[in-house]
């Protein structure tokens, strides 16, 4: 790879994650850290990045993708984690479903079981709608166009009546600060979530990992599984630390 192009890879990652580690452009790359360092460095110089400690961040804010873009990004990854999402799923559960690609997949795949799905998301009810065997119930509340989610004081009240097995929560950001999202009506459907789950699974793709969104959902505390296509090392240690069981497939 010459250097432009190398340095416009790593220029269009900025644009979907936000920020690079070098870590994860050497192993992306197969170049040495001082020849990433000087990359970064003259990108810098021509205002096209901000280095960071280990890495470097977008200059300009990341604003939240359409639903359509975010479907369209990672996909394999995203079929890989959902298809295994499903193990973590027994007949009879209650589960709830949030707003994520990532999570709208598992809805797709679900056979037809008997479980009850709770979700506040429109793509998951219709996802559901036409499969007789599961019962789903749709929060009620105010329509979030750009993420295609249920939000609001009335969504809020009713999950407080609700309490499931199994919770999946997406997120677009995992660090050792916990997951963040970009909105902060979404992030407060998903922590009322958390709080009426015995159990919460966090299916993301790795290009999630080392970012920090707009606004925290939670630690990393609550969270019991987290379910990937690929783990670094800092990725490992920080769900060991936390007690989180951490899945990985390919």
């Amino acid at each position: 790879m010459f250097a432009e192009e190398r340095r416009q890879r790593i220029l269009t990652m900025l644009e979907s994650q936000g920020r690079v580690r070098i870590a994860e452009l050497v192993s992306l790359m197969n170049v040495s850290e001082p020849t990433l360092r000087k990359d970064l460095t003259l990108l810098e110089q021509q205002k096209r990045l901000r280095r960071t400690h280990g890495g470097a961040i977008a200059v300009r804010p990341l604003f939240e993708p359409t639903i359509d873009d975010r479907f369209a990004r990672h996909g394999a990854a995203k079929d890989l984690i959902s298809r295994a999402c499903l193990d973590e799923i027994s007949p009879g559960d209650s589960i709830y479903l949030d707003g994520g690609t990532t999570v709208q997949r598992i809805a797709e795949q679900l056979e037809q079981q008997p479980v009850n799905v709770l979700t506040n998301a429109i793509g998951v009810a219709t996802a559901l709608a036409d499969k007789p065997g599961i019962r789903h119930t749709l929060v009620g509340g105010t329509l979030r166009s750009l993420g295609g989610t249920i939000v609001g004081p009335v969504a809020l009240d009713t999950l407080s009546r609700f309490t499931v097995n199994v919770a999946f929560i997406s997120a677009s950001g995992f660090t050792e600060d916990g997951i963040s999202v970009a909105d902060v009506a979404d992030a407060q459907v998903k922590q009322a979530t958390i709080e009426r789950a015995r159990r919460v699974v966090v299916p993301i793709d790795s290009s999630k990992f080392g970012i920090n969104d707009f606004v925290t959902v939670c630690d990393l505390g609550p969270i019991d599984a987290v379910i990937t296509e690929h783990a670094d090392t800092q990725i490992q240690a920080l769900c060991a630390a936390h007690g989180i069981t951490l899945r990985v497939v390919s």
